[in-house]
């Protein structure tokens, strides 16, 4: 074998190798950290970066939310911190929204790995703490003071010992002290797990640098992505996606351009960004934009600045997807997550018949609160104070060749947590927690079903929902090619009275929230569906008759 050859294998097992250091990075804070949205829900990420702060690889765990704005968050850091000034030791943390994940629940910590006295390398991760402060996991806020405390690029530990006097800070503006120390110490211990696997592996690999490595990853993933997108067809293609909003209804408009080996999306025209918590800053907004056009056109190219260096994105300041300071950001998923669905838009009118129908979108986070300080005192006299986070998931939009997935968290590809876990946590319990029949828009590839939860309170006293995330309850998942919509978001009281998709609101004593979450868009005519498939679908409750014979024509 040539020495060409065997240089070429080297390579690519060090860059494998650099993919299971980031990995295990990942898997430490998954398995460290405190908050369950951490913990159980893999709401994370973690990367290794070049000495320019590139991001060189990402972690399989985690989502493209956090990944895709962690990629270029490490640069940010070296306009307060040269790296000339860094040491063995160091770490550094934000929660700047603009200039890290899109809010303040979510620290960025990076950590400069050395080997010897050289600086080779960065680690960054990300998870979502439970609370920052402010007014809570809310959208109600009308600027980003209120939402919570800001923490600027500072240095959280110097030369390895921590800065008690900043973790003070946080902590003080936290009501969950406990959990938020946890994940921060998490995320530090997570980078240095990273940071020791990579010296091993330069020393096993006799590198004395990682600069070649880290040129040859990002050089073929960006010729990689390149070619895949020469494989395009050159045009123009618009898009518009109506939204439920908060205090009015919003339109995403996007415009898909692809000419001369390049890919621009272009949101010109959406709506000015809203007065409450569900703007999306651009940092956010290139995530889940380009991780829809990367999902469709370039799937098997590595996930990295020089894949994502392909991609361009046209945003107007002071929209909904690029909001100005101090605009609210909280719940910044509720318009981001529905990027990729608003680019698919665009992307099945160049590529018929290669893209799925819409999702149910945002991830309905369940923020529940007891009732302490929102109702008279003598409503929650000898009720016990908690605050506990679950997710509410919906289906994804029927595929070339496949149903949607069920309650399947799209585009950000978090799971769930388990209902066992909150009801330790607080005294409410889940009633119901199940499929929602019929909740699949109707399609040659069927919708992915949605779920109805429904949540009581052992206690005998009201507890709290913030439905700062409820969305698709007025605009649903639409179907593509013929297909027809999945169904709309709803929540209520037990007693049967409606709650409006946004907001705090208050389940009294004795009653219970019932929310059914919204389907996945069907793909492809109805009546082009498989019988022998149909019938499955009403064999396993998925479809009632009553649909079948509604939407499909069924005549059994």
């Amino acid at each position: 074998m040539s020495s060409k050859a065997l240089d070429a294998i080297r390579t690519q097992v060090m860059w494998n190798r650099l993919i299971a250091v980031v990995e295990e990075q990942a898997q430490s804070l998954l398995r460290t950290a405190f908050g369950t949205i951490t913990r159980e829900a893999g709401d994370l990420s973690a990367g290794v970066y070049d000495t320019k702060g590139n991001m060189i690889a990402q972690a399989m765990t985690g989502t493209p939310g956090h990944v895709n704005t962690m990629a270029t968050a490490v640069a940010h850091f070296f306009r307060h911190f040269p790296q000339a000034t860094m040491k063995p030791g160091d770490v550094f943390i934000t929660n700047d929204p603009w200039l890290g994940t899109g809010h303040l629940f979510d620290y960025v910590m990076m950590t400069p790995v050395f080997l010897g006295k050289k600086l080779v390398a960065f680690f960054a991760s990300t998870c979502h703490v439970i609370d920052v402060g402010g007014i809570g996991m809310s959208a109600k806020a009308n600027s980003s003071f209120e939402e919570g405390t800001l923490i600027p690029h500072l240095m959280i530990r110097k030369q390895g010992r921590l800065n008690d006097e900043l973790l003070s800070v946080i902590l003080a503006n936290s009501r969950s002290p406990v959990e938020v120390k946890g994940d921060i110490l998490s995320l530090i211990s997570a980078n240095d797990t990273g940071a020791r696997r990579l010296v091993e592996m330069m020393t096993e690999f006799k590198l004395v640098s990682l600069d070649r490595l880290a040129a040859h990853i990002l050089k073929q993933s960006e010729k990689g992505a390149r070619a895949a997108i020469r494989t395009l067809p050159e045009g123009d293609w618009s898009y518009e996606m109506p939204l439920d909003g908060y205090e009015r209804g919003l339109v995403l408009k996007s415009r898909l351009i692809i000419r001369d080996g390049r890919v621009t999306v272009d949101f010109t025209g959406s709506s000015p960004a809203s007065l409450f918590g569900i703007n999306s800053p651009r940092t956010y907004t290139h995530a889940y934009a380009v991780f829809g056009l990367k999902a469709v056109i370039a799937p098997h190219v590595p996930n990295n600045i020089g894949s994502l260096s392909c991609f361009d994105l046209i945003t107007e300041p002071g929209s909904i997807i690029d909001p100005i300071r101090p605009s609210p950001v909280t719940a910044r998923h509720v318009i981001g997550q529905m990027l990729a669905d608003s680019v698919f838009g665009c992307l099945a009118q160049a590529l018929p018949g290669t893209v799925q129908a819409e999702s149910a979108g945002p991830i309905w986070i369940l923020s529940l609160y007891s009732a302490h300080g929102r109702v008279p005192p003598e409503e929650t006299a000898g009720a016990k104070p908690f605050a506990v986070i679950n997710m509410g998931l919906g289906g994804i939009g029927g595929r070339p060749g496949k149903d949607g997935l069920a309650t399947t968290a799209f585009p950000s590809g978090v799971g769930t947590i388990p209902v066992e876990v909150t009801e330790t946590q607080c005294p409410l319990y889940f009633r119901r927690k199940h499929y929602l029949a019929d909740s699949g828009g109707a399609g040659q590839w069927r919708g992915g079903l949605s779920q109805v939860i429904e949540i009581a309170n052992r206690e005998a006293a009201p507890f709290a929902i913030s439905a700062a995330t409820f969305d698709r309850i007025r605009h649903p998942a639409q179907g593509r090619e013929g297909g027809l919509p999945g169904c709309r978001g709803a929540a209520r009281k037990g007693t049967g009275a409606e709650l409006p998709d946004k907001g705090i609101h208050i389940i009294p004593a004795g009653d219970s929230l019932v929310l059914e979450l919204p389907g996945g868009g069907g793909l492809g005519p109805p009546d082009k569906r498989d019988r022998s498939r149909l019938e499955d679908d009403l064999a396993a409750g998925v479809v009632t008759v009553e649909a079948a014979r509604r939407d499909y024509g069924y005549d059994g």
